[in-house]
């Protein structure tokens, strides 16, 4: 062993003799690693430069999460209740602080482009291209570096008070949530499919243990199993086309693959195609887009609310962001093979989204459809193909991280300990009780029904404008058609919110069942007004059309999560009514300057 160790040592000493042309100096790195020279910086060189910068809000989320380990483990255990919430808050600032300032760097690059297409391109490379050419440093991957780290802030404001009335309380949450944000960060800006895949698993992994998280309760540990079930499928799946995409192209980097494809024209595509659809399942899985939606109401019925909510804005926007990518970057010049499959998927979410909402009890799973319609209208964005469609897409992104996300805080208030409440009549009446609360839900709920002077009127607005443009007629009447139909489940819970039992008694025919607010029985529990009727095939044959009485007590609402949702609602407002989000949005799109 000895000798023959000695041998290679003694080959690789002749071999470095020998090729003192190829290696003139050694390498040599700059005052604080910002530029690296010689060999370092050689193609297929294993020492690759690292430009920190690109990844700033990144390494804050990392830096963050291993910060708190340490410091959970010099503390007592359980000790200073709502200090890792606080920390957590403090790190998702300082993300959205970098990612601020990396959107004004990118600014400063693209200000010193020079002319010429072709000089315009490499300097872009140059400057937007990093870490071995696989991260990029553009505006497109600050937007949602920015969105996660609102979602980051929010997050843990919202799970503080829950984890504590839940005997939960300790740094493990608030470490998943940050890890889950970096894998995020990572899927929006890859350069390439490995990078998007490794972003997808530190994504999804964390995910999977957030929806167990409820030890106490049986249907989180369901919930957590069903996810990472279904999710190393997906995973699999991807991984797999990534295999045949890379077969059909020879590499995995996005740029490479537009050019490749531009460039030569296959006269066999079937690798290419099979590869394709299969990146469309995986990454329609985390988007929750049907025919791959069936894990979503049993996985947010179970995992704890505020982490349902978080799961719902992160992943939802990170999985987009790698079908922008795959699709508007690297199969660019396949637009006429993949824009069939995104408008049937889109058509299927919009409408199936919509209708199964309407049969829900739960308010979770009438949630959980809300979030699949909802991924239909950012479907309907990215179908479009352009710049307008992208930017469309990236603002219903951003505005409804801040919707989805209050909505389940304020669900987490009033479904009560051990979260014994979930179902429509627990917002019977809330207007009485919390006239505060039920108006914040109520501006919630208005913005996902798409009503004019809110956010989500905006957004719809824009992706439906996208595919009119785009001359897709059909697919705008449909994703209107999916709004109106969505209205209605909307409007029920405000209805139960704000109704009185002689409203939902006047004019209602007798409707066997139990007992209403006031303990009478039948139709003045408020089910004919919310029209919750019973449906025999989904329900069936003996089902009635009753409510619960809301709970007795409500939870106190504490501090950060008023804040919380005093942010969300005023976002969802004031960028409803003049939003500067949507020129952010147009400024991000720069993932079509670099074709």
């Amino acid at each position: 062993m000895i000798g023959l160790l000695a041998d290679v040592v003694g080959r690789v000493s002749d071999q470095a003799t020998t090729s003192t042309t190829t290696i003139p100096v050694p390498c040599s790195i700059s005052s604080g690693g910002a530029k690296i020279t010689s060999v370092c910086s050689d193609t297929n060189s294993l020492h690759i430069s690292v430009a920190y910068r690109s990844i700033l809000p990144v390494l804050v989320l990392v830096i963050g999460a291993l910060a708190l380990l340490a410091i959970s483990a010099v503390l007592p255990k359980r000790s200073r209740p709502g200090l890792y919430a606080l920390l957590t808050v403090a790190i998702g600032g300082l993300a959205l602080i970098a990612s601020v300032w990396q959107w004004s760097d990118i600014g400063n690059i693209n200000a010193h482009v020079p002319a010429g297409a072709q000089a315009a391109l490499n300097y872009r490379l140059a400057h937007q291209l990093t870490i071995g050419q696989q991260v990029f440093y553009d505006r497109f991957s600050v937007l949602f570096m920015a969105l996660v780290s609102v979602a980051t802030i929010l997050g843990a404001m919202t799970t503080d008070s829950y984890l504590r009335r839940e005997g939960l309380d300790g740094v493990e949450a608030y470490v998943l949530m940050l890890m889950a944000g970096t894998g995020a960060m990572l899927m929006a800006a890859s350069a390439g499919l490995i990078m998007l895949f490794l972003g997808l698993e530190i994504m999804s992994i964390s995910l999977y243990v957030m929806a167990a998280y409820h030890r106490r309760r049986t249907q989180s540990g369901e919930a957590g199993l069903k996810y990472f079930v279904l999710g190393a499928f997906s995973s699999a799946i991807f991984l797999y086309g990534v295999a045949l995409v890379y077969g059909a192209t020879g590499s995995t980097q996005f740029l490479e693959m537009a050019n490749f494809l531009g460039a030569n024209s296959l006269s066999h595509n079937g690798i290419l195609l099979a590869g394709m659809a299969l990146l469309i399942v995986g990454l329609g899985f985390k988007v929750a887009a049907v025919p791959f939606h069936f894990w979503t109401p049993d996985v947010y019925q179970g995992s704890p609310t505020p982490f349902a909510g978080y799961m719902a804005a992160v992943a939802k926007a990170a999985g987009f962001a790698g079908l922008l990518r795959v699709l508007d970057m690297g199969l660019s010049t396949q637009q006429a093979n993949w824009r069939p499959a995104i408008w049937l998927m889109a058509v299927l979410t919009l409408l199936v989204g919509s209708v199964m909402a309407i049969a829900q009890r739960d308010l979770k799973r009438m949630l959980a459809y809300s979030s699949i319609s909802q991924a239909g209208y950012v479907l309907v964005g990215l179908q479009a193909a352009s710049s307008t469609g992208t930017a469309g897409a990236l603002f219903y992104l951003f505005t409804y991280t801040f919707i989805i996300m209050g909505t389940f805080a304020i669900i987490s208030i009033i479904q009560g300990r051990g979260e014994a409440r979930n179902d429509l009549g627990a917002v019977r009446g809330l207007a009485k009780r919390r006239p505060l609360l039920a108006a914040v839900l109520l501006v919630f709920l208005l913005a996902q029904a798409g009503v004019p002077f809110t956010t989500g009127f905006l957004a719809k607005f824009y992706v439906i404008q996208a595919a009119v443009q785009s001359g897709q007629y059909v697919l705008a009447i449909i994703a209107m058609l999916s709004a109106a139909i969505a209205a209605f489940f909307y409007l029920r819970v405000a209805l139960l919110m704000y109704g009185t039992e002689g409203e939902a008694v006047a004019g209602a025919p007798g409707v066997s069942g139990g007992a209403g607010v006031s303990g009478g029985a039948g139709a003045g529990d408020g089910s004919i007004l919310a029209g919750l009727q019973p449906i025999p095939s989904l329900d069936g044959a003996t089902a009635t059309a009753t409510l619960l009485d809301p709970p007795a007590v409500d939870e106190k609402v504490r501090l950060p999560v008023a804040v919380a949702l005093g942010i969300c609602a005023a976002f969802t407002i004031a960028a409803g009514l003049s939003s500067p989000m949507i020129d952010f949005a147009r400024h991000a799109t720069t993932l079509f300057n670099l074709k």
